[in-house]
């Protein structure tokens, strides 16, 4: 997987201040995109051993609340099983950080068993996850008054009430 960068103080892309990564590689192509340079899977550089380890000294500081997993799409398969590793590693060494993602795949859709991005990974990923912002961007329906998300259609997603109950519990 390549990514196109790392924040290091992200406070636009979920709650507090955040690590933010933007992975390459995104199948939507949404018209308004505010990163298409991200839908190429070969933009940017190749996230290895030194570029987790960037992100885990990051998030290890006393302000930041935890990591959020941009794109790109974080979620089309190839990049799913490439952070999976990191993600396990920020739960097990860092497990008062949440994580949050956004996706223009539809949770329910998309992303259960028989959906069209679903994987081996997908289960493990979701379930590491505090918030998932879900749903395509559509530039008609951009709202920038919108906490977190660009477009009203998409969604903010409590993932661990969610997976733990089995019914969608949406925040705001």
């Amino acid at each position: 997987m390549n990514y196109g960068t790392v924040k290091s103080v992200d406070i636009a892309n979920g709650d507090g201040v955040r690590v933010s990564l933007f992975v390459s590689g995104c199948t939507h192509h949404c018209p308004g995109c505010f990163n298409p340079e991200t839908w190429d899977f070969g933009y940017g550089v190749p996230f290895d051993r030194g570029a987790e380890e960037r992100i885990m000294r990051l998030l290890d500081r006393s302000y930041i609340n935890g990591l959020s997993l941009l794109g790109g799409e974080p979620f089309e398969p190839e990049n799913q099983r490439a952070l999976l590793p990191l993600v396990r590693r920020v739960r097990a060494e860092l497990p008062k950080k949440d994580i949050w993602a956004y996706t223009g795949y539809i949770y329910d859709r998309d992303l259960l068993p028989g959906g069209r991005a679903y994987c081996e990974a997908t289960d493990e990923l979701l379930d590491a996850l505090a918030m998932l912002v879900d749903g395509p961007f559509i530039e008609s329906r951009k709202d920038i008054s919108l906490k977190f998300r660009g477009s009203d259609n998409q969604r903010l997603i409590d993932m661990a009430a969610t997976r733990r109950g089995g019914e969608i519990v949406l925040l705001g």
